[in-house]
């Protein structure tokens, strides 16, 4: 059987069902956008919606949220019941979401709600540290619906329990009671508390260091010469942006690197630029690329912030002669 959601309402000592649906409430089901949109916490605590019939390559989504982690999240609403193919286009949609780069992902942000991604977090999640986040690493969905088809939630518990597939469906019912009161009751098919544990234990946790590497000359250069060809956004920036700037300055600052950012039109303003450089930090902390470590010394004035970039001295011609600078 699909979930159903029962209320009674006591009166008298007595229950009295109440039959009221979503389905069925006119305006109720005509104002739920404008509720998702300005109360997200119907959908789950630590949820941001950041853009609103967001285009992919399969159509626009409905919602596009970010949690505290910094997974995106897609949610696809239906003003009645959810049926089973909802599933194949919810997986349609985030297997383009997956693919988009930071770049993307900031500009859909900058355009529903004026800020960036970077600001965005740190407004409404006090407690997030950006340094240690990655933004998109993985993807949720969330199917919203008045009821739901049978095969689809047990299509859901399935992908849920046995592959640990971030998915889930919320329902609402619309309640109005005999006195007149208006609610809003929700069920979850997976609880909230489950599909948390679920992710947190499925995620993939990066390792962070500081530590430098200690590569004989020639390792080092084969490593940063494949490294320097990676097209990535966050590997050209540390080879375009940083480097030239480490190998012209003794020591470079986080002001520096974004006022290098803005006028290379790697970002249009300083909250952007804010955000690449926290990627770029990030990206010469990871404990794998302890080679860029080797080359870049830094310090850190606090736990999330690295600050006062430099370019090891022996190695600076080696880095020249890599960069053509």
């Amino acid at each position: 059987m699909a979930t159903e959601i029962g209320v009674w309402e006591i009166i008298d000592g007595k229950l009295n069902p109440i039959d009221t649906s979503m389905e069925s409430s006119g305006d109720m089901e005509k104002d739920f956008e404008e509720w998702i949109k300005k109360y997200p916490i119907v959908l789950g605590q630590d949820l941001l919606i950041i853009g609103e019939q967001t285009m992919t390559r399969s159509g626009p989504l409905d919602f596009l949220a970010i949690d505290k982690s910094g997974n995106l999240v897609i949610i696809e609403l239906k003003r009645g019941r959810l049926p089973r193919d909802v599933l194949a286009q919810a997986i349609d949609y985030v297997s383009d979401v997956s693919t988009w780069d930071l770049d993307e992902i900031n500009n859909i942000c900058l355009k529903y709600t004026g800020e960036s991604i970077e600001d965005h977090l740190n407004e409404n999640f006090e407690d997030v540290d950006l340094e240690n986040i990655n933004i998109n690493e993985s993807q949720r969905i969330l199917l919203v619906g008045f009821s739901i088809d049978e095969p689809l939630e047990r299509m859901i518990g399935w992908l849920s329990t046995n592959y640990g597939v971030s998915i889930n469906a919320l329902i609402f019912k619309h309640i109005e009671t005999n006195s007149g009161d208006k609610l809003i009751a929700r069920t979850m098919i997976i609880p909230e508390e489950v599909d948390e544990e679920r992710r947190n234990k499925s995620s993939r946790k990066i390792k962070m260091s500081d530590v430098p590497g200690d590569y004989e000359l020639d390792d080092l250069k084969s490593l940063l010469k494949n490294y320097f060809l990676d097209k990535r956004p966050t590997p050209l920036r540390i080879k375009n942006i940083l480097i030239p700037l480490c190998i012209k300055n003794k020591v470079v600052t986080r002001e520096m690197i974004k006022e290098k950012l803005i006028r290379d039109g790697e970002a249009i303003n300083v909250g952007k630029a804010g955000l690449i450089l926290t990627t770029m930090s990030r990206e010469i902390g990871i404990a794998e690329r302890d080679y860029l470590r080797q080359i870049i010394s830094y310090e850190r004035p606090n736990s999330w912030e690295k600050e006062n970039y430099k370019l090891v001295d022996e190695f600076k011609q080696t880095v020249r002669e890599l960069i053509d600078v």
